[in-house]
């Protein structure tokens, strides 16, 4: 198993906090490191700027917004991105919300599922440097209306096949994520509810023929972003993350349409989850992050001293994770980068392998 570092996005951390845990991953020997993005800043300026102050760490999108960018624009940048950092780049591409897709991007949020095939189609053609001709129910290049011709990208990505990572959290989403993808980005990952999760991937694996025969999951990267506390106090250590679960469960999306709380219901805290989401949408956000059961946050999550977290990593092996992404929750740039020391001596770290498409 691989250890990557999940840096999040500004604002969560300052700039500098973000670099510095890069060039402290990239120095211990971590595989990669991943940056996100909402309605602030972008994962693509990010990684331009970690990439050129590191030298062998991986760089990876989680997510790049699909209804943020045209697929023509993702495969461009995804071609730049890798040359620049001499065939580092993992693009990983996510759907987003109703809330930002919509509110944000002014792309309706109708048929994700459909939208994101189509997409990953076209980049994957234009990544091949094939002329880009394509007639979808969502996009069609070019058009046939006008003057447009099909192009081709005019570089190439380092990397003869330049990985794709989907986030998904629902079963018909992660067995298109196993049909189209080379990996998975999962949030708020349970190795002891893992069970189903993880078969729905490899059902969209065995439909397209991908993998080994007799492991659908072979060369297939799984790659959970973990809140790790190192702490003596495991209530203290639920409490520094149980905003961050109580803003997903309860504020990432509406009443009718939040994945994350669907989630958490599926792990069987159905009345937990309605009574975060109520307290969250009331505006009540501490009320709304006491609320979170203590449970939750431990399975979804590693806390604790490092002995206590060393017997509970390898769960996450067991449950097919090929790459534990680290979100080390702790106040000083100090502490994290402590948090990223531990559990570099708790999971060898390994040379990179980016999975083969």
């Amino acid at each position: 198993m691989r250890l990557a570092v999940n840096l999040g996005y500004m604002g969560l951390s300052t700039s500098q906090d973000m670099l510095t845990l890069a060039t402290e991953a990239d120095r211990l020997g971590y595989d990669s490191a991943w940056v996100a993005e909402a309605y602030g800043s972008d994962t693509v300026s990010f990684l331009s700027w970690i990439g050129a102050r590191t030298e062998r760490i991986g760089l990876g999108s989680a997510v790049m917004q699909i209804p943020g960018r045209t697929p023509a624009m993702t495969a461009m940048t995804a071609a730049t991105l890798d040359h620049l950092s001499g065939g580092r780049f993992r693009l990983g591409l996510g759907v987003s919300g109703p809330q930002v897709s919509e509110g944000w991007h002014g792309v309706r949020f109708t048929k994700p599922l459909a939208r994101t095939r189509e997409y990953v189609e076209i980049v994957r053609q234009a990544l091949s440097r094939q002329r880009v001709e394509y007639a979808g129910e969502h996009f069609t290049l070019p058009l046939p209306d006008g003057p447009g011709k099909a192009l081709k990208l005019t570089i190439a990505p380092t990397q003869q096949n330049l990985p794709i990572y989907l986030a998904a959290v629902g079963p018909r989403n992660l067995e298109l994520t196993g049909e189209i993808a080379d990996g998975w980005l999962a949030i708020f990952f349970s190795p002891e509810h893992s069970g189903e999760i993880v078969e729905s991937i490899a059902t969209g694996r065995r439909a397209a023929g991908r993998g080994a025969e007799d492991d659908p999951l072979d060369g297939f990267d799984i790659v959970p972003t973990v809140p790790v506390v190192i702490t003596d106090d495991l209530e203290a250590g639920a409490a520094a993350v149980a905003a961050y679960s109580a803003l997903y469960i309860g504020g990432m999306g509406s009443k009718e349409k939040n994945f994350y709380n669907q989630l958490a219901c599926r792990m069987g805290f159905e009345a937990e989850a309605a009574r975060v989401q109520e307290l969250f949408l009331a505006g009540r956000h501490r009320d709304a992050a006491e609320a979170v059961p203590f449970e939750f946050i431990d399975a979804t999550a590693l806390l604790g001293t490092p002995e206590r977290i060393a017997e509970r990593i390898g769960r996450y092996a067991d449950a097919g994770v090929t790459t534990l992404a680290v979100s080390p929750f702790a106040l000083t740039v100090e502490e994290r980068i402590e948090t990223l020391r531990v559990m570099s001596e708790l999971v060898p770290t390994t040379s990179q392998e980016v999975p083969t498409p």
